[in-house]
């Protein structure tokens, strides 16, 4: 019984360290103390299993990766279709924010200032792709990223370029080509192994 109190301990604090929580902070989300949070730590004490089962969900790990004596990333459930869907629709209205606050400068524009503002739905396209990476950046991937990336920097020169139409600036597409090439090393770039 000793052994596994001890795996335990040392799973939740290489858990909780990955995640970059102190143990005040695990121990809030779990409605803890963080003196509890310590002796687990620790091994002296164990967490009811409905706490274990709580630890799991936060981590987003599977109960085997707390009671394995080396864990290995493979355990680490992943996603469920509920989680992916809820972050997609999070994205989605994000995104339609952007496009409803367009709308509603153009109707607002048309109503009080009697004029056309059609342009803001041309940089409603670049602000939808900024939107869109903000949202990938905590729950995407790289590859992801870099095609929104890519989405954002010729959205952004194709909305100046019209804002500016009159000026035959042509040339600012040219500012796309060292951008693309930098977004696609970027995206090459591994990741650190922990």
């Amino acid at each position: 019984m000793e052994d596994i109190k001890k795996i335990i301990a040392n799973n939740i604090s290489n858990l909780r360290k990955e995640n970059k929580l102190t143990q005040l902070e695990l121990a809030e989300k779990v409605n803890y103390s963080d003196k509890a949070v310590s002796r687990w730590e620790r091994g002296e004490t164990l967490p009811d299993i409905d706490i274990l089962l709580k630890l799991c969900e936060l981590f987003n790990v599977k109960f085997e990766y707390l009671i394995s004596e080396n864990p290995t990333t493979t355990m680490k459930s992943k996603p469920t279709r509920a989680e992916l869907g809820n972050k997609l629709t999070i994205t989605l209205l994000g995104v339609s924010l952007v496009w409803f606050l367009a709308t509603f400068i153009y109707v607002y524009s048309g109503i009080i200032f009697d004029t056309s503002a059609w342009k803001i739905f041309i940089w409603a396209i670049p602000a939808t792709f900024f939107v869109a990476e903000v949202f990938n950046f905590f729950w995407g991937n790289r590859k992801v990223g870099v095609l929104l990336n890519s989405g954002l920097a010729w959205t952004l020169l194709t909305a100046i370029y019209i804002q500016y139409l009159s000026y035959n600036m042509w040339l600012i597409f040219l500012l796309g080509i060292p951008i693309q090439v930098s977004l696609i090393l970027w995206g090459n770039l591994r990741p650190k192994k922990k």
